[in-house]
């Protein structure tokens, strides 16, 4: 009995030693497998707009199209009135072409109990135009444009069916805006790599692969998220765009 009491713990001890001389193997064996990392950078710009599009437009409505388009070419000719009066040149916005709709109207034919028989009833046209406002480089223009558009009231004032779009704000170089996002992302990328390797006392190697994110371009501030797709933002001045970069590296 007391031979076999000395065994059993031996044994033990034995099994404890062995499984740990295994496990270090291959915890070392995995380390030497791992021969290469994996980082991602971000390259980011905050920037203002330097294009701008807005657009209005106003209708009129008559029963003959005819009488329609004469409504509607009364109307242009004030509305280029109060632009110029704004301080606008005539080749600082511009018409678009006049459309028609044909308007109908709800008429109810026979009535028989809870039973209601209706039709639609031709009731005449409604003609609309557009006028366009840009500027690209030219904040002078852009500044008068912003302006104008809490002025349109006025047009409403005078009797004309005026309704004014929401502001579109775009940049003239967003391939060179790229460029400088993705060099930034790049060092980024280049810099964790190298910190992680240094903590981890290690050698970066070659550069084994590399790849682009989305390109995002949010309003200045904004918590959207990113969308798979990039998000392309037209109604902010201020804008902030971002790439990232994943970069792969071999370790020495």
């Amino acid at each position: 009995m007391k031979y076999y009491a000395f065994i059993k713990p031996t044994i033990i001890s034995l099994a404890i030693i062995i499984t740990a001389l295994i496990l270090g193997g291959a915890f070392k064996n995995r380390n030497i497998t791992q021969d290469s990392i994996s980082v991602v950078g971000l390259g980011t710009k905050d920037f203002e707009s330097d294009e701008i599009l807005w657009t209005g437009n106003y209708s009129a409505r008559a029963k003959e199209a005819k009488d329609a388009y004469s409504m509607i070419n009364a109307d242009k000719e004030k509305v280029k009135s109060f632009f110029q009066s704004k301080g606008f040149k005539a080749s600082e916005f511009s018409f678009g072409g006049v459309t028609f709709e044909k308007v109908f109207r709800t008429i109810t034919t026979e009535q028989k109990g809870d039973q209601i028989k209706q039709e639609q009833v031709f009731d005449g046209y409604i003609a609309t135009q557009t006028v366009a406002f840009s500027s690209r480089k030219n904040s002078v223009l852009m500044k008068k444009i912003e302006s104008v558009v809490d002025q349109t009231s006025e047009l409403i004032n005078s009797g004309i069916e005026f309704e004014g779009s929401r502001i579109q704000y775009t940049y003239s170089d967003l391939p060179s805006l790229k460029q400088n996002l993705i060099e930034k992302g790049t060092q980024d990328a280049r810099e964790r790599a190298e910190k992680i390797v240094l903590t981890a006392r290690g050698k970066l190697g070659k550069l084994k692969d590399a790849s682009m994110g989305v390109f995002q371009i949010t309003g200045k501030g904004s918590i959207e998220e990113d969308s798979y797709g990039g998000n392309f933002d037209t109604y902010s001045k201020f804008k902030t765009a971002r790439i990232t970069v994943r970069l792969t590296y071999n370790l020495e």
